[in-house]
């Protein structure tokens, strides 16, 4: 009789579960951090995101995004993270505008215009990103 390996037919295993939960969690937390921060001065006065919130959503966010390696989460891990830093960024340059215009009073309003146009493109990209996460569609060109 030949010994032939015995094929056990299609494989069983499971692929490994998505996280997306994870990505829900870091929407959300994104989300509430921007609305805590316009909310609890009346009027942004940093980062939209970078209070402890949006720090733990980041965290969350660097965690998990090998997880989602190849599948359509991992677009939204970056769109998350690059939201992160590029309204990080936007702020920073806020409070240079203050720090440096500010004696001569023209940088307080274009300080706070900065800081406030940051906030509402934090805002559309928590809405547009969740859409599509809603949707189970990846961000488009990510």
């Amino acid at each position: 009789m030949a010994d032939f390996p015995v094929s056990a037919g299609p494989s069983t295993q499971a692929a490994p579960p998505l996280p997306t939960g994870a990505a829900l969690i870091v929407y959300v937390l994104f989300a509430v951090a921007a609305v805590i921060g316009v909310a609890s001065h009346g009027f942004p006065l940093f980062a939209p995101l970078f209070g402890l919130v949006g720090l733990i959503a980041i965290v969350v966010a660097y965690v998990k995004r090998s997880e989602a390696t190849g599948t359509w989460l991992a677009s939204h891990f970056r769109w998350l993270i690059r939201t992160f830093w590029w309204s990080l960024l936007w702020a920073m340059i806020g409070g240079l505008v203050l720090v440096t215009l500010g004696l001569v009073l023209i940088g307080i309003p274009i300080a706070f215009a900065i800081w406030a146009v940051d906030t509402i493109w934090v805002i559309y990209r928590v809405i547009r990103g969740y859409l599509l996460f809603h949707s189970s569609q990846p961000v488009p060109g990510m």
